[in-house]
């Protein structure tokens, strides 16, 4: 295909995705800072910066809870041993384990919203556009593979407003990407094609990359090699034929 030859062929270097690792690890700070001000009728710390700190404690110690026993049988004792933080000073954050999940799932979903729309501004081209916002998702998953599994895993006992946060999240991801091929389509870069079928197959593609993850390690693949895989699928649908 004649729309394939400006494309590298190679995946994006390593070192591409050390530097998207460094650039997440300084917005993380942003995003629990972000997550304090939305919740501080929840959080009765009123010391923003120690706030933050305990916020990312907190949240870190649940996930890591999470994978190793579930979240279920997770008690909030286990997350006070586990972080440091005495049962008194955890009550300053959370009165039970449903504001944990309302913690937990906020901070995924604005951290995940961010970093697409991030990684996704300022491009014209919709063909890099839409490799932006695959890498940058994939990328994404692989630093945080504990909320993803955690999110996935726990979305059928989520209370039923988180669950419907999680399922209007899962839809506006496949929203952005939808908009991009739509863009595409629009402007001739893309042929036609139904921009919304190929949006939900793409986010199970991505999917698959932190649900299965021990099979592409075993594989050998890298994240970068499986961003560019997905890539190479959905332009095979998309790009003009010669």
């Amino acid at each position: 295909m004649a729309g394939r030859a400006s494309h590298s062929t190679s995946p994006a270097a390593p070192s591409e995705f050390d530097a998207f690792k460094l650039e997440l690890s300084l917005s993380r700070q942003e995003i629990y800072r972000e997550l304090y001000q939305q919740n501080k009728d929840l959080v009765r710390i009123k010391k923003e910066h120690v706030a933050v700190k305990n916020l990312a404690r907190i949240i870190e110690s649940t996930l890591r809870l999470a994978n190793s026993k579930g979240f279920h049988a997770m008690s909030l004792r286990d997350l006070c041993a586990d972080s440091g933080m005495s049962v008194g000073g955890l009550y300053a954050y959370i009165k039970n384990k449903d504001d944990l999940i309302h913690l937990i799932q906020s901070h995924g979903f604005i951290l995940t919203r961010r970093t697409l729309l991030a990684h996704t501004a300022g491009i014209a081209s919709p063909r890099e556009k839409l490799y932006a916002a695959i890498k940058s998702h994939i990328y994404l998953s692989e630093l945080m593979l504990a909320w993803f599994s955690f999110s996935f895993m726990e979305a059928k006992s989520l209370p039923r407003k988180e669950k419907q946060e999680a399922v209007a999240a899962e839809l506006e991801i496949e929203d952005i990407i939808c908009g991009i091929i739509e863009q595409g389509i629009a402007c001739g870069a893309f042929r036609p094609a139904n921009a919304r079928l190929l949006s939900s197959a793409t986010k199970a593609l991505m999917q698959d990359w932190y649900l299965k993850r021990r099979k592409y390690r075993n594989q050998g693949v890298h994240v970068s090699q499986y961003a560019a895989f997905v890539r190479d699928m959905l332009e095979s649908c998309l790009l003009p034929q010669s």
